[in-house]
Parts: structure tokens; sequence; C-alpha cells
């Protein structure tokens, strides 16, 4: 659900909550916020009027090709008071990273991938795109910099790009044995297979056999987290129902794909997932609520412990809040430092909306 969602359903009144996202007339809302909050009042109409202006831009013109992306990172700060932010649980602060473009497609980020040398990202955005570009570290390991690199529209099984919005909604990204990479979509649920290849996004899908479960899945309760278990198998996680205390998941085994459940707090929703070196799995899980801002937790959950019909249940090793940087972290990749370490990099997605931010952060997982 996009920030300003969240806000006005934090501090709608009661009488006018229906269902779980906003669907009251917004002005409405900001009328009676203001009379019951109105500090909070003010802030929601000021919201809102940047919301209605990002409404009424033209979108941006629909390029079917390879164009160059412009890109810059600016680099994000701890406070000086605060040294000790930088250990967190089980994790280190590595940097991070505040990513802009004067290309008004670039946004949306909702899951990567890092080049095993740390060179390169690869990712996907819920408009249908996909993008690469490089990637820069200092001497110690701390993440520095982007170059430009390249965006393009993510192709449909007839070969052109994705049109109707319903279609284009990208949410996670695995790679598989074979170089090529499985993609999950949320709003018309479905898996697609692309690649192999130098460039697998770049290449015309093939679909992969989904779920049989998948359909029933609400519109935006979508799978958020995709994890290849090597061989092949495949974990699926579904960002689930607003306050319920699991998401749906699914287990692929060569060709079978089997149900489980993804326990979580009611407050957390898992939004991404990726494989560690000895087998378990990290999911990211993001809380939001008006008062208390964004919160990220880092999950471990057993690679032993996932089979059909069970319970997944993790530790929670690392819990990311203010003053750290943080905004709708969704993205999660691993790859292997020089020294064997385990690197950690979370990309958020902004919604395209001007009160977020694209951050990229590097975290080291202490043993």
């Amino acid at each position: 659900m996009p920030m300003l969602q969240h806000l006005i359903w934090a501090i709608m009144p009661p009488s006018m909550r229906n269902g779980e996202t906003p669907r009251a007339n917004v002005n409405d809302v900001s009328t009676q916020v203001q009379e019951r909050h109105p500090v909070l009042g003010v802030c929601l109409s000021c919201s809102i009027a940047v919301f209605a202006l990002q409404a009424c831009a033209a979108p941006p013109a629909t390029s079917h090709e390879t164009t160059r992306l412009d890109l810059t990172g600016e680099p994000l700060t701890l406070p000086p008071d605060r040294a000790n932010t930088a250990r967190i649980g089980q994790v280190t602060w590595m940097g991070g990273l505040e990513l802009r473009s004067p290309n008004a497609r670039f946004g949306g980020l909702s899951a990567l991938l890092i080049s095993p040398d740390g060179t390169r990202v690869t990712a996907v955005s819920d408009k249908g795109r996909w993008l690469s570009f490089p990637l820069r570290h200092d001497a110690d390991g701390y993440l520095i910099g982007v170059d430009a690199g390249t965006i393009a529209p993510l192709r449909g099984l007839n070969g052109k790009p994705l049109g109707d919005r319903w279609d284009k909604d990208a949410e996670s990204l695995a790679r598989l044995p074979d170089g090529s990479l499985a993609v999950a979509f949320e709003r018309n649920h479905r898996l697609w297979r692309y690649g192999p290849g130098a460039e697998p996004l770049s290449g015309i899908p093939t679909p992969l056999t989904p779920p049989i479960d998948l359909n029933a899945l609400g519109r935006n309760s979508g799978i958020e987290a995709l994890s290849d278990l090597g061989g092949g198998n495949l974990l699926a996680i579904a960002e689930g129902k607003e306050g319920a205390g699991e998401s749906p998941a699914f287990l692929k085994r060569g060709k079978q794909w089997h149900s489980l459940t993804y326990a979580r707090d009611s407050d957390f929703r898992p939004t991404g997932a990726a494989r560690l070196p000895d087998g378990d799995i990290l999911v990211v899980e993001r809380f939001f609520n008006v008062l208390e801002g964004v919160r990220i937790r880092l999950v471990r959950v057993p690679g032993a412990a996932v089979r059909p019909g069970v319970r997944l249940k993790g530790e929670v090793i690392a819990t990311l809040a203010p003053p750290l940087p943080l905004d709708n972290m969704e993205g999660v990749a691993l790859r292997q430092g020089a020294n064997g370490e385990t690197l950690i990099y979370l990309i958020s997605d902004d919604n395209f909306n001007v009160l977020q931010r694209t951050l990229l952060m590097l975290f080291v997982l202490r043993q």
C-alpha cells in the first residue's frame, strides 16, 4: 500500500474505514482529520495536494527499447552522535545511497540481484521495467557509488512490452541454476522465467507452472518474497492480509508446488527473501504506521525447516529503525565478500511518490 494510503488509513475516523485500503473521499477524510487532529490534518492536506499533482502529471512515454539510465547515488550518513547505530543485532551497516535519476521511468524498485563480485545491480520495478547499473565500493567494502546504467520494459509472452497496468507489477526476483531469472508478478498473479542469456530480462519469458492456490490471493497481497533453494527449487511467500498472523507460502520441489505458511507478527509483512550460504533463508519484513514510521526486520528461517505443510517461523536477527535512514524496503540480495562474509543489500520502492526515496543499503552479517 503506498505511504499516502497508509497515512490516510492510520488517521481516518473509524466510521470512514471500509476494507483494507482507504475508500472514502480524501477531502472528506482531510476535513474530519483536521477537526480531530489539527497538525496531522495540515500534513495530510499537503500530502493530498502533492499526490494530486503527481496523479495529474502525464506519465512518461513508453519506451520499447533499452535506453541509457543516468543515475547518481547520494551517500546516506548516520547521525554523528549515534555511532552505535552501525551495529544492529547481528548485522553491521556498510553504507547506503539515495538513488536519483532524471529519467521519469526510474523508481518503484521492488526486487534486486547483485553480481557475485558486487559490481552490478539488476532490479525490476512494479511498473513493468527492469534496469541494470554498476555499483562501487571502497577499499574497505563500503558502498560508495553508482554509475549510469540501462533501463528497459519487461516483455510479455508475445514479445511485446507489458502494457496493461495489472500485468506490470513485478514484485520479486530469483536467479535459477541455469542463469535464468524467475519473476513473480502481483495483481495479475503469475510466475515467469526469463533467459538465460547475457541479459535474461531482455528476452521473451516462458510461464512457470504456478501454485494451485496462487489466484486465491488478494490482488494486492501476492508473492513479495521469492528465493531460490538450490536445484531449481523455490520458496515463495505472499505479503498476506494486513493484521494477519501468517502469510501464505508455497514450496516448489521439482515440478510440484506445496502449500505452507509463514508466521509473522500482525504488524510486519514479508517483502523479500534470499538464500544464505548455509541454506537458511533471510526474509525481509516491513512495518509502517503514521506515528512510528517505518521499521524493517531481518528474519532468519532455517533451511531445514522449509517443508510442505509446515508453519515457518524464523529468528529476528536485526530490527532496523530510525535514526537509521529507511524507506519502503522491499528488495534483498546477498553475496559473499572477499573474506567469505555475507553481504546483505536492501533496496526501497518509492512508489513513484515524491515524499519517498529510493534507498540502496549494505550490511554485513556477523556470524
